[in-house]
């Protein structure tokens, strides 16, 4: 895929009620929690970030490289507003997938107020629109009924069911039309 290198050096963009920057080191104590929610390990799965020193190696082995190759990768959401920390949001290269898919999770405390869809238009519009990516997956586990409304309302279609190597669970996969 020949990608666009975008002008925006730092990698930090703003939506009208939040800061989406790269995840950094500095990220690793909030990495730790939220990863370790079990909401999250439901629906998206044990990360095995057992440590806040875990979740740092996370971020600089698996976040960092593809920010650096790419451009784009996970962002960190932080409201304007109070300056709180509230989820992540990304597009990510996976090994199965033959196209970059979306992916986010919040703190459960944050969830129910728009951030997620907030969070994941912009970087679906960063992707496509100043990467130049044509189309974005998603997968979703099949009991997670918020993300796959999420996903739809973002525009993307249910495609079929997938699982990915070395995993066990059948996932629903979406894709921009």
């Amino acid at each position: 895929m020949s990608l666009k290198k975008h002008p925006n050096a730092d990698n930090i963009y703003e939506t009208e009620r939040l800061i989406l920057r790269p995840m950094s080191r500095e990220d690793k104590d909030f990495v730790f929690d939220l990863y370790n929610r079990p909401k999250f390990i439901q629906h998206i799965g044990n990360r095995n970030v057992n440590s806040v020193e875990d979740a740092e190696n996370y971020i600089l082995n698996r976040f960092a490289p593809q920010i650096e190759r790419l451009g784009f990768g996970n962002y960190l959401l932080i409201t304007k507003e109070g300056n709180e920390k509230v989820g992540a949001v990304g597009i990510f290269e996976r090994e199965g997938l033959d196209i970059v898919d979306i992916g986010y999770s919040l703190l459960e405390e944050f969830e129910g107020r728009g951030y997620a869809y907030e969070a994941a238009q912009k970087v679906k519009s960063i992707g496509m629109d100043d990467f130049g990516l044509t189309k974005i997956s998603a997968i979703i586990s099949k009991d997670n009924i918020s993300s796959q409304k999420l996903i739809e309302k973002l525009g993307l279609r249910f495609k079929k069911h997938v699982i990915l190597p070395g995993e066990t669970e059948e996932l629903n996969y979406y894709e921009t039309e």
